[in-house]
């Protein structure tokens, strides 16, 4: 728990700089295809800090997620066969099963997987590769993302613009209790796209 309070304290930290914006942006960028850090955290921070500024970072939360939805769509689309064993090997949530059962899925709700995959805890970089992948069509893949991930980031912007200065009182009076829900929530995304997907 000391280890994620110091890096909750350091994310706040971006939120008091001039780099809080373009930080969000990347780190949407990256955790599309790759990273396993979703933005939420740092756009949080940076609701809370800066209120008034709330659907600027939703913006940048949701431009930067599907720009990087759509380095992740080229991944799976050209160089899945040389990149596919370090997904298996390294990332959560990456098996040779998940993605037969992926398959499948967007095979009948192509739409759909992006979408609830880019709204809730399902991991959206294993959509978005897979969406390359199994070439689902690339139009729809980029409205499915837009609508998603900016429905979930502009909720969190305004929910913190609305209850901001609560909120912070209120994360950090049950920090370790979030942190815990936060860490469930995100393996419960990674179960559900293994058991029940």
């Amino acid at each position: 728990m000391h280890l994620i309070r110091r890096l909750y304290d350091w994310v706040l930290h971006w939120a008091e700089t001039p780099y809080g914006g373009p930080a969000l942006f990347l780190l949407a960028l990256v955790e599309s295809s790759v990273f396993p850090v979703p933005p939420d955290v740092l756009l949080i921070a940076l609701c809370i800090a800066l209120p008034s500024r709330a659907w600027r970072f939703a913006l940048l939360a949701s431009a930067g997620s599907v720009l990087g939805g759509l380095i992740g769509y080229a991944i799976g689309w050209g160089a899945w066969p040389l990149v596919n064993s370090f997904f298996f090997d390294y990332i959560p949530g990456f098996t040779p099963a998940v993605f037969e059962k992926v398959q499948g899925l967007f095979a009948e709700y192509d739409f759909w997987v992006v979408f609830t995959a880019g709204f809730t805890p399902i991991p959206y970089k294993v959509i978005t590769i897979g969406s390359g992948v199994f070439k689902i069509n690339l139009l729809v893949f980029v409205i499915a993302s837009m609508v998603s991930r900016s429905l979930r980031f502009f909720l969190v912007a305004w929910l913190l613009r609305r209850y901001g200065p609560g909120m912070r009182d209120f994360i950090d009076r049950y920090f370790n209790l979030l942190s815990i829900v936060f860490v469930l929530l995100l393996v419960g995304g990674f179960l559900l796209l293994k058991y029940v997907f």
